[in-house]
């Protein structure tokens, strides 16, 4: 099984603040030209015409517009962005270097803000690719950041890093990554 995952494109007003579970829009002419892109790759790679989002409008918004153009759009709560708590939505200047470094000195375990713990987002994850099976064609997702370098670590190494230095670089938005879960991840 492959996923092909994009990243949702830029959101509006966000600059500086903490984002994850925010629900904050994007301008409708990115999400349709990011539905351009995932309909023209799988035009192109010959893919099943369907695509799974998060519950948030920032993908919600480009799986609604390949719906438009015939596709089968499933929302799915596995694939939101991590819950990052009191910090959610807020300046990270008013979040504070202390705060942050505590998670960092605790990175897998600690819930920033209260919310969620990278494990537990690593959990979901998981749970959210266990329950796609075997499939015949790559499963097409637009996604959040948190989740595509969390399901990036589950496909090659099959768990997430101790360590903050060892998160990998989050995607561009509108880039997408393919991957393809080993055993680790699956076991």
């Amino acid at each position: 099984m492959d996923l092909v995952i994009w990243r949702h494109p830029r959101p509006a007003g966000i600059a500086g603040r903490c984002i994850g579970r925010t629900d904050v829009s994007v301008d409708r002419r990115k999400a349709k030209r990011l539905a351009h892109a995932v309909r023209r790759e799988a035009r192109r790679q010959r893919w099943p015409r369907e695509v799974w989002t998060s519950t948030l409008c920032r993908c919600t918004a480009v799986g609604e517009m390949l719906a438009a153009w015939g596709w089968r759009h499933h929302r799915d709560a596995r694939l939101n962005e991590l819950d990052f708590g009191a910090w959610d939505g807020a300046v990270w200047d008013d979040i504070g270097a202390a705060a942050v470094q505590a998670w960092c000195e605790d990175f897998t375990a600690h819930a920033p803000g209260g919310g969620e713990s990278l494990t537990a987002l690593s959990s979901r994850c998981q749970a959210f690719l266990e329950a796609q099976g075997p499939l015949s064609a790559p499963l097409l997702i637009v996604g959040h950041a948190g989740w595509m370098q969390a399901a990036r670590l589950l496909c090659e190494h099959g768990e997430p890093p101790h360590d903050a230095a060892q998160w990998p670089v989050p995607p561009r938005y509108g880039e997408s990554w393919r991957l393809r879960p080993g055993a680790a991840s699956l076991a």
